[in-house]
């Protein structure tokens, strides 16, 4: 099924006259993903699957409206493997290979740049008129919120990438992170975050796509696009007494048909040897699905055991400051000011240092 839906999204958007630019990311396959290409490309659509020559990552896409003239230029980067752009070295610390690895991708960054730079100017010279650039990425910055379904794509390696280490262009379009939201406060670098929920906690996120125009002069604006829901989902958490009304009043938003995919969390009674057979004979004959089911206490003793486990070694000061600004109940945008001043204060102090 999903690749039959990838399959119609690509045949449907290419009747609209609409070209498609198609990225992989940490999921993908290179392989599988350029052996379509040439078809694909039939299609108006472009496959860029690695990161691997600058020049095949510019990408000109067509003015909108069906006509065929240039009226953007991409840096069209996909996710970015270690492999692509980084020999390992024997002998580096951890530092040092998440030192590496941040150059390395920033310098990918600016090799792309200055192939697109050099192809937009003859557009320009071409054409008589500016032309927007765009840059696009797949990895997890400085600053922004995840989810439990977002992988560390960089485990032991680079932990985020700086949003100040792209370069100048008019619009970051990113992929990875499932939350929407702007990063570093810039306007112009956005996550559009993922279509649909990828996990229960993002059940309460509105999902949205981006309608983003620019023109010569570079960004307009930026049209959020609400992603209607047609996939009930509900967290519940109580003792079983608690769950069975809670699953009951769930079973509302399901159909037959369409049942509410149910994440169940059990306290109190996380004891029992039988909870799964107990949850199931709460949910026969409701419309219902239970895809997983969590023991509060056990959940809990892992999350203990794995912070007891840990010492400040281990922890950057960005860690400290971001596992003690969870505890405190403040709006997503304060939280993201604090980080940006709490990373401009400790910038200022290695500067010091230096």
């Amino acid at each position: 099924m999903p690749s039959e839906l990838y399959s119609q999204l690509v045949v449907r958007l290419h009747g609209t006259g609409v070209a498609l630019l198609l990225l992989g990311g940490n999921h993908d396959s290179v392989a599988t993903l350029g052996e379509s290409r040439a078809l694909l490309a039939c299609l108006s659509a472009t496959v860029i699957g690695a990161a691997d020559d600058p020049n095949a990552q510019v990408v000109v896409l067509p003015k909108r409206g069906g006509l065929r003239k240039a009226g953007c230029v991409v840096c069209a980067i996909p996710f970015i493997r270690p492999r692509d752009v980084l020999q390992s070295q024997p002998g580096q610390s951890a530092e040092d290979k998440q030192q590496s690895l941040q150059a390395a991708i920033q310098a990918h960054y600016a090799a792309v740049f200055d192939a697109a730079s050099v192809r937009r100017a003859a557009l320009e010279a071409e054409l008589g008129h500016k032309l927007p650039l765009i840059a696009t990425g797949h990895l997890t910055t400085v600053g922004a919120s995840t989810s439990e379904s977002v992988r560390e794509i960089y485990v032991g390696s680079l932990n985020a990438f700086p949003s100040t280490a792209f370069p100048v262009v008019d619009y970051i379009a990113l992929g990875h992170i499932h939350q929407p939201q702007k990063v570093g406060g810039f306007n112009h670098i956005r996550y559009c975050g993922s279509p649909i929920p990828l996990s229960f906690d993002e059940v309460r996120q509105q999902k949205e796509v981006l309608l983003v125009d620019l023109d010569a002069n570079g960004l307009q604006t930026i049209t959020p696009l609400s992603v209607p829901r047609f996939q009930a989902l509900v967290s519940v958490s109580g003792n079983l007494v608690a769950l069975a009304e809670m699953i009951r009043a769930a079973a509302a938003d399901g159909t037959p048909e369409h049942p509410t995919w149910l994440e169940v969390t059990v306290a109190e009674d996380d004891y029992l040897a039988d909870l799964p057979a107990r949850i199931e004979a709460m949910t026969e004959g409701l419309p219902v699905e239970v895809l997983r089911i969590r023991r509060q206490r056990g959940n809990t003793a892992a999350t203990l055991a794995a912070a007891a486990s840990e010492t400040l070694d281990e922890l950057s000061p960005h860690d400290v400051f971001t596992r003690r600004l969870a505890q405190e109940e403040l709006a997503e945008d304060l939280k993201l000011a604090l980080h940006d001043r709490y990373r401009a204060i400790v910038t200022s102090l290695q500067e010091g240092q230096a």
